[in-house]
């Protein structure tokens, strides 16, 4: 397992991450893959055996049970607090009939933390996300509520998800002009079929040098190799119950119809393929891979020691590549006024 800085700080969080989605069954989460402390335990070991240290939960997951079974597993194998890092995040609704049980307030971010830190049984959470844009609660707040936190020590770095690069611009600006925590990652939705975040917050995140986290690298399944083209859903995928996230099937199947037989050539699994061509972009500080069995997790983690050659990429990128969308295809012909700035004899 290989390690990379998250962003423009000095904390090093292992290319894969272990994403607990799947632990729980409360409410709509179970779909996700219901899981209970048994198979936690077993998929928490073996991430960290094979040298994963970085472990990301949400609030919102199974309404608390997530975090509550990470926490518990956590004490159960005895992983040393000093070499994990621990995520967690809050913004969504905790309880439908408390109009104060969700969003971005200085009220419930105070809670959610709170919350947190007792199912987690850990007496500081590493990293504490936004899990999205609250329109109704200025960065201001928000961010004040974080700022005090960390001084606090009860949370050490901050970052945000599943927002547009102007809102990431603008939350990087409320900071830096109120003297409060900077936003040190970025957590994002990516995968070879849905290219999207490459045309505005990619470039964001090399500008301001943040860490990049990537959630359903595998597009919610579709990238694993169960599915082929003209077949219906398999009856063991999530996207059998759960379509999410949305995807241009054609684009996708495409993918995977350059990504066999490169797949074929490794000896690997197509899911590995589809991980290792984001582990290519040096943009990328960790991915997020969730797991219901020991055995996609030992796959995805089998994905680290994968090097695609330049041939496999240049076919990966050409049949995954973006339509041209203005303002890039401007920005990229005016660059060529300095690539072709005359010299002087």
């Amino acid at each position: 397992m290989r390690y990379r800085l998250l962003g423009h700080t000095g904390l090093y969080v292992s290319e894969l991450c272990l994403g607990t989605m799947t632990f729980g069954a409360q409410g709509f989460w179970a779909v996700m893959g219901g899981l209970k402390q048994p198979e936690v335990n077993i998929l928490v070991k073996e991430a960290f055996d094979k040298g994963i240290n970085f472990f990301d939960t949400a609030n919102v997951y199974s309404l608390g049970e997530s975090e509550s079974l990470l926490g518990s597993a956590i004490k159960k194998l005895g992983l040393p607090r000093e070499e994990i890092v621990i995520a967690t995040k809050s913004t969504g609704i905790m309880e439908d009939k408390l109009p104060n049980a969700r969003g971005q307030s200085r009220y419930h971010i105070f809670n959610e933390v709170n919350a947190s830190l007792k199912r987690l049984q850990v007496e500081h959470i590493d990293l504490y996300q936004l899990h999205g844009f609250d329109p109704l609660t200025p960065f201001e707040e928000s961010i004040g509520a974080l700022t005090d936190l960390v001084r606090a020590g009860k949370i050490r770095y901050i970052g945000l998800c599943n927002m547009a690069s102007w809102q990431i611009m603008k939350a990087l600006g409320v900071s830096r002009a109120r003297g409060l925590e900077e936003f040190k990652s970025v957590q994002s939705y990516y995968s070879i079929a849905a290219r999207d975040l490459e045309r505005d917050v990619i470039p964001l995140v090399q500008d301001q040098n943040l860490g990049l986290m990537i959630w359903s690298p595998l597009a919610g399944g579709y990238l694993s190799g169960k599915f082929s083209t003209n077949e219906s859903v398999p009856d063991n995928a999530r996207r059998s119950t759960f379509d999410f996230p949305p995807l241009n099937k054609d684009r996708a199947n495409q993918c995977i119809n350059a990504m066999r037989p490169i797949a074929e050539k490794h000896k690997v699994s197509v899911a590995q393929i589809a991980l290792a061509w984001i582990l290519s972009n040096k943009a990328v500080s960790t991915i997020i891979v969730g797991a219901r069995k020991l055995e996609q997790l030992q796959d995805n983690i089998s994905a680290t020691q994968l090097v695609l050659d330049s041939d496999d990429l240049s076919l990966l990128n050409s049949v995954s590549e973006l339509p041209v969308e203005y303002p890039n295809w401007m920005i990229t012909m005016q660059s060529q006024y300095r690539a072709n700035a005359p010299t002087k004899e």
